[in-house]
């Protein structure tokens, strides 16, 4: 026999017996106040909650964050926020946005357990404005944070081709002698709007 053939021969006596996908089923983390624990989360992960009574205070909210008044470059895809100076439909290429201050873009929905948001880039020309600015808000209601992931990959949609993203927190890294780096690829600062739940 040869080489090649005792190797093949040894392969498949280890063969072992197919199983099944699990059920997905999972007994899954929940919280009695989701909300309360996503910011709780977020803040041990440098991010930053604003609670925002509704939709109608959201420009007056933001117009007093530092973030909005230290910044001279902001693109804003949140509808109802006036004042940003930067459209992404005049875009071309996403190297033009290497200096951009600040980017506000909604969320789709929340996770209590880690504080992620997710964002569908979809809609989006470039994709870039989530990672290259020196701030980013998301916008998120209030009744869109769920309790764990298994609960935020059921709701994942892909009607085709696209991209999306779960953020947590602003850009960090402690890889190098394990000492945490703010920024060190990425927003420097993360806020969260979070629009509370109208009765």
């Amino acid at each position: 026999m040869s080489s090649r053939d005792a190797i093949l021969a040894a392969l498949s006596s280890c063969t072992q017996e197919a199983r099944g996908l699990p059920d997905g089923n999972y007994d899954a983390i929940g919280f009695e106040d989701p909300t309360a624990q996503f910011i709780e989360v977020l803040e041990a992960v440098g991010g930053k909650a604003v609670v925002v009574e509704g939709d109608g205070d959201l420009g007056e909210v933001l117009s007093q964050l530092p973030v909005w008044t230290q910044s001279r470059r902001i693109c804003s895809l949140q509808a109802g926020v006036e004042g940003a100076n930067v459209d992404l439909a005049n875009i071309g290429d996403p190297h033009d946005l290497e200096d951009l201050d600040l980017a506000i873009v909604p969320g789709e929905f929340g996770v209590a357990e880690n504080a992620a948001i997710w964002v569908d880039t979809c809609a989006i020309a470039h994709r870039a404005i989530l990672f290259i600015p020196q701030h980013l808000v998301l916008v998120l209601r209030q009744d869109q944070i769920v309790d764990n992931m298994h609960e935020a990959y059921r709701r994942l949609r892909f009607a085709g081709p696209g991209f999306g993203v779960f953020i947590s927190g602003p850009s960090k890294t402690a890889d190098i002698e394990q000492s945490m780096v703010i920024g060190a690829h990425g927003p420097r600062s993360l806020t969260v709007l979070l629009i509370e739940d109208q009765a």
